[in-house]
């Protein structure tokens, strides 16, 4: 796919598009085909004012609204955007560099996430409690935070602001969405889907920007809580600036997938495989590690180069494709950076390791799969956001669960066994919020509470189901007297 005439896009507040006020303007290029293809207004302070009062405005009517209303709306907006599921899928992976099956996907979920938080919204009940004073009798209900600045990573444009403000528009929030300045086309042309669908104008706001915008953002007086998903840097960074804001914080991941003795190695290795190519590996719970026992290293090795066969780098607009470029090249350089350190300290480099040449951009990395890492590497202490498939070979299941721990970042693992005490095991053992038996580090639902560990770098709250609402929602108790 490529065009020839690159757009001109606008902001997106108060229900319509709309030029920026400011001098400055900057264009996005398509990872997959170097080419310009649009241009957008450089947010100005007055933009942002304008989108968080037209947010603080609509939100003091919409939190009135009563949720079965709500729901009906968010309804609305699933089936909106199911409607463009295609042309937005398209724009998505020109500019993001996805293959397209990976896209379709991706708006699908998104759409999906209207009609489950609409469904999750008009059954979040409170309770009531006895009291020890005989004259009150107490109960809980839930309101509103306000109004949200929600900051968007590039790997999952539309999918990752729908998973903020679909339980958001919900439970009566308004929004402000900072999505990043490389891959903002998909988000502004799907406020198509918002306003076909009634959405009241106000409640969600779109101000692409470099990070001082995010900044700002954070920092405006008028923003009332903070949805963040991105790197645990920028998220430290936020956090600093947020202050006592509620916030949901989603942050990196160094995904584990341990391999015990007993494992179908097969089943294993594709699902690591998988883990580590799926959108280019710049996936926050990929398969950044392979930790095995070395009982079946040989074994697992083997499986995992067979699978990497049918990894197919190129156009990701080929459906035989299902690999496409990297986003963007401060993520190339890093992966250039992490198999620089990784040969340097003995690791074997069993395929792959490199840019492909030839390609439309200098952006398309070769899958690879790298043998005999130290758990001092890079490969090993940083995620790499990649398509890179490191193995780390140990002697028993307590020396696998340690390397597995002997990180800063618990966000989602895996591991593959036949023994259920095992599997229990690394479920409760394991440093991460979520940890998946037999299947792949990516895999997540909808409709399953994912986030960090605690005492980990990789933040606090959950996204999925009725967690994310709970997340989004102030507790409110009344006491009555009789």
């Amino acid at each position: 796919m490529s065009t020839t005439s690159p757009a001109r896009y606008q902001l997106f507040v108060n229900g319509a598009y709309v030029d920026g006020t400011g001098p400055d303007a900057y264009e996005v290029h398509s990872p997959a085909t170097g080419e310009h293809i649009g241009t957008l207004p450089a947010p100005s302070a007055a933009d942002l004012d304008a989108a968080v009062k037209a947010a603080n405005d609509a939100q003091a009517l919409w939190a009135k609204v009563n949720v079965w209303e709500r729901a009906k709306v968010c309804h609305r907006i699933g089936d909106e955007l199911t409607k463009r599921v295609d042309e937005l899928a398209r724009l998505q992976t020109l500019e993001q560099g996805k293959p397209l099956a990976e896209s379709v996907a991706d708006i699908e979920e998104a759409a999906q996430l209207f009609h489950l938080h609409a469904e999750d919204a008009v059954r979040l009940h409170g309770e009531t409690m006895p009291s020890t004073v005989g004259d009150k009798r107490m109960f809980t209900f839930y309101r509103a935070v306000g109004t949200w600045g929600i900051i968007t990573p590039w790997n999952f444009p539309l999918l990752m602001l729908a998973e903020f403000v679909a339980p958001g528009l919900a439970t009566g929030n308004a929004h402000v969405v900072k999505p990043p300045a490389n891959t903002p086309l998909t988000v502004l042309r799907a406020m198509e889907a918002f306003a076909a669908a009634g959405l009241p104008a106000g409640l969600v706001n779109i101000v692409p920007g470099e990070g001082a915008t995010g900044d700002a953002l954070v920092r405006h007086a008028g923003i009332d809580a903070i949805g963040f998903i991105g790197s645990s840097a920028t998220g430290a960074k936020i956090q600093a600036a947020a202050g006592l804001k509620r916030s949901i914080m989603e942050c990196s991941g160094n995904g584990p997938l341990v391999v015990l003795a007993d494992a179908d190695l097969d089943a294993a290795a594709k699902a690591a495989v998988y883990g580590a190519y799926l959108c280019s590996g710049q996936v926050c719970c990929a398969t950044e590690r392979v930790i095995v026992h070395r009982d079946v290293h040989d074994g697992f090795v083997e499986a995992a180069l067979r699978a990497a066969a049918d990894v197919v780098l190129g156009d990701p607009f080929d459906p035989a494709v299902n690999l496409g470029p990297l986003n963007n090249e401060g993520v190339a350089a890093k992966m250039d950076r992490h198999m620089a350190d990784a040969r340097e300290r003995g690791a074997r480099i069993l395929t792959g390791g490199q840019r492909r040449a030839g390609q439309p951009t200098d952006l398309y990395y070769e899958f690879t799969v790298v043998d005999d890492v130290p758990v001092e590497s890079l490969l090993s202490r940083e995620e790499s956001f990649g398509p890179v498939l490191p193995v780390i070979t140990g002697g028993s299941d307590d020396e696998l669960l340690r390397i597995a721990n002997d990180d800063k970042l618990g966000l989602q693992g895996a591991v593959f066994t036949q023994n259920i005490s095992a599997a229990f095991r690394f479920i409760e053992e394991m440093a991460v919020g979520q940890v998946v038996v037999n299947d792949s580090t990516c895999f997540w639902d909808i409709n399953m509470p994912f986030g960090g560990a605690g005492n980990r770098g990789t933040g606090w709250g959950r996204i999925g189901g009725k967690h994310t609402l709970l997340d989004m929602s102030d507790l409110r108790t009344g006491v009555i007297t009789l």
